[in-house]
């Protein structure tokens, strides 16, 4: 995606990919999380109970960022103007910045390294973001 070869259709099929990997990603991360919680505090009794904790229990505090990231990428992309090549590289800036895990890092950080240790099927779908944010040269 330079800024030489980069059209409004290449710019939003990037975003539309990352945001799609993002979505994969969190899901699997909310599963495991889930049934760690679980395992802690008993069973969650409803979707509507999952819900609430994800958006008010410190558990799932760490899960928060990538969320309004994949609502920030959804609201981009509903706009009717074209997304710019400045509007992307923001995006993917930040969706770098969430997608950093670190063993020795913040506490959200480190929450994410062992998720990624713990579940083979979170790690591959890291390796996809990963991929796809390293596909953007505009760093």
């Amino acid at each position: 995606m330079s800024s030489t070869n980069s059209s409004p259709n290449t710019v939003r099929h990037h975003l539309q990919q990352v945001r799609s990997a993002f979505l994969r990603l969190h899901k699997a991360l909310l599963d495991s999380e889930r049934m760690l919680y679980e395992q802690f505090y008993g069973r969650i009794p409803s979707s509507g109970e999952f819900f609430r904790l994800v958006i008010g229990h410190e558990w799932f505090s760490w899960l928060r960022p990538m969320s309004q990231f994949i609502a920030s990428v959804d609201e981009t992309l509903s706009n009717k103007e074209p997304v710019t090549l400045e509007r992307a590289n923001e995006l993917l800036e930040e969706a770098r910045r969430i997608n950093y895990l670190s063993e020795d890092g913040t506490p959200e950080q480190q929450r994410y390294y062992y998720a990624i240790q713990r579940d083979p099927n979170i790690a591959i779908l890291y390796v996809e973001v990963v991929e796809l944010l390293a596909a953007n040269p505009q760093q």
